[in-house]
């Protein structure tokens, strides 16, 4: 009877049924409480359900019977990673290693885990090995393009070829699945076109965040709209998006033959692909080919690698004409003005009144993601708080030892440990409002903000950035160009980190950055969706036109 419910509830959870599984394995630890599989895997679908603290608790049971499970380990580590205690995950990532050295994602998340605390070096060596070890393995493959974009010696041509790499392996095999595209052409090129978008991150991430504006103000008349969602857990940034396109396609679970078949059959004729070789990413249908033309988009502004890939889309800010075309396998699109469209999504505090004003110091601060603030980075606001010695550092970080690492290094560097300070991740809404503590944001480098540095704007907090080699160093450029606040863009750390110190020493000019910016950002093509939303579809409209002419 064990082994009939266990299965059962085996088969609930594969199929994507987390609450059926979790009630049958609970039968199985009611008759027997020492099963060490059915508490391991009852720990999965908690997780599943985001009943993390649940789950951490089921796979620690599952140790307690067998202290040297592989999986349960591993489990755990992805539960205290979810719970933003890294150095907890790494712990078990590593114990999971030693009871099963070949444990590929174990080896894959603990290279994650390492990036997001800034470890860049060892990410990538560990992710190097395991491409090596398992030449099949595409996700690894994937997470190591992924970090490279952190690194920065990594420039468009050392990317562009590592890219290719992957296509050679994982794409080009594929090529005999290719069929000839049977989409209305021709005579037809001005016909309403069906458009495809594929994500794992139709949620509250920044790709929904960014997604939402368009989805919202497409033509309808002109353009149908297909999702095609692999996501993991849905909220209510899902049911809105689901809510602004024609056609919802779950394809959660589903083979990548199987999806490519479904949007052939949906007669797509633009593909879009909202992930590249981030977490989550579909990358292998594109690779099939199921629509005539394939476009990448807004994960983050670099290449795919594939040959399938047509196009991308970019800014003549990320992308200066004829400056990096070559250091893409896609025709670049640029759009006309901006490659991002914003909205705050939910309610936000109001811009409040310049913080130094009242504390009599400038706190400089950085909310992106730990894994972006590079050595590099650190050793730029290193010397920016030893030139503004009475400045402070407010930086976004997850609890651990990476926090203590980065106190020594501004000590050692002569900056007194105590004018730093972190800040956990915290609800949308102490999100937005640690900016009222912040007078003057630092973009990271060499992979700088997106989200982050559009909410900061938001809240009238003036954002430095370094132009980088490099699209993804390069959004702050876009971005602060389209507010109108170009003299914020540094060409050189020297340059960034001076013109950081000049501005924390102006109070009456960010004063009145921060009563203007919010204001500002309304009245940029940032927040134009309906006019963002028409230069999208004019290149669309291109790319079908060229598709149109060339012939099937």
């Amino acid at each position: 009877m064990i082994q009939q419910l266990l299965e059962s509830a085996l088969q609930h959870a594969q199929a994507g049924r987390p609450q059926e599984a979790e009630r049958l394995f609970r039968q199985v630890l009611a008759l027997e409480p020492r099963h060490a599989q059915a508490w391991q895997n009852l720990g999965v679908a908690l997780a599943q359900q985001g009943r993390v603290q649940e789950a951490m608790a089921s796979f620690q049971q599952a140790l307690v019977i067998e202290p040297n499970y592989p999986e349960a380990l591993y489990n755990l580590g992805n539960a205290y990673r979810d719970s933003e205690r890294v150095d907890d995950a790494m712990a078990a990532y590593r114990q999971a290693l030693v009871a099963r050295p070949n444990h590929g994602t174990a080896r894959l998340n603990l290279a994650a885990a390492l990036t997001s605390v800034g470890q860049v070096d060892q990410a990538i060596g560990i992710l190097r090995r395991l491409v090596q070890d398992e030449a099949n393995f595409v996700m690894a493959h994937s997470g190591l393009l992924f970090t490279l974009h952190f690194h920065p010696d990594s420039d468009g041509p050392s990317l562009l070829a590592e890219h290719r790499q992957w296509n050679d392996r994982h794409a080009r095999p594929l090529r005999s699945l290719i069929r000839p595209h049977e989409n209305p052409g021709g005579a037809g090129h001005q016909r309403r076109l069906r458009i495809g978008y594929v994500s794992a991150d139709f949620r509250f991430h920044p790709v929904g965040r960014f997604l939402a504006p368009l989805l919202a103000h497409h033509d309808h008349g002109q353009f149908e709209i297909f999702c095609y969602g692999d996501v993991r857990r849905a909220d209510e940034m899902t049911g809105r998006l689901r809510g602004d396109c024609d056609v919802w396609r779950d394809i959660r679970g589903e083979s990548d033959q199987r999806v490519a078949e479904l949007i052939r059959q949906d007669g797509i004729d633009v593909l879009v692909d909202l992930s590249l070789h981030a977490s989550g990413n579909r990358l292998l249908v594109f690779a099939r080919k199921p629509a005539p033309v394939q476009v990448t988009y807004l994960a983050y502004c670099s290449t795919s690698g594939l040959e399938t890939m047509d196009y991308r889309l970019t800014d003549p800010h990320f992308d200066p004409p004829g400056l990096n075309d070559a250091n893409y396998s896609e025709t670049s699109i640029r759009l006309p003005r901006t490659y991002w469209c914003y909205e705050p999504w939910t309610p936000t505090p109001a811009v409040n009144d310049l913080p130094a004003q009242s504390t009599g110091r400038v706190t400089f601060g950085c909310l992106n993601n730990y894994g972006k603030v590079s050595p590099a980075a650190w050793r730029a606001w290193q010397a920016l708080l030893l030139a503004a010695p009475n400045s402070r550092l407010l930086v976004h970080a997850p609890p651990g030892t990476h926090q203590d690492q980065a106190a020594g290094a501004l000590s050692a560097a002569g900056v007194d440990p105590r004018r730093l300070s972190f800040v956990p991740n915290a609800p949308t809404d102490d999100y937005f409002r640690h900016y009222h503590r912040i007078d003057i944001a630092l973009d990271p480098f060499p992979y700088g903000g997106g989200t982050t540095t559009c909410d900061a704007i938001w809240m009238g907090v003036p954002v430095v950035t370094l132009a980088g080699r490099t699209g993804v160093g390069r959004g702050g450029a876009s971005i602060l160009s389209n507010v109108g606040v170009p003299e914020l863009i540094a060409n050189s750390v020297e340059q960034y980190v001076e013109m950081a110190r000049r501005l924390a020493g102006d109070l009456a000019r960010l004063a009145k950055l921060r009563a203007t910016l919010r204001q500002r950002m309304q009245a940029s093509p940032l927040m134009d969706a309906a006019g963002f939303a028409r230069d999208v579809e004019a290149a669309y409209r291109q790319m079908w036109h060229r598709w149109c002419k060339a012939g099937p």
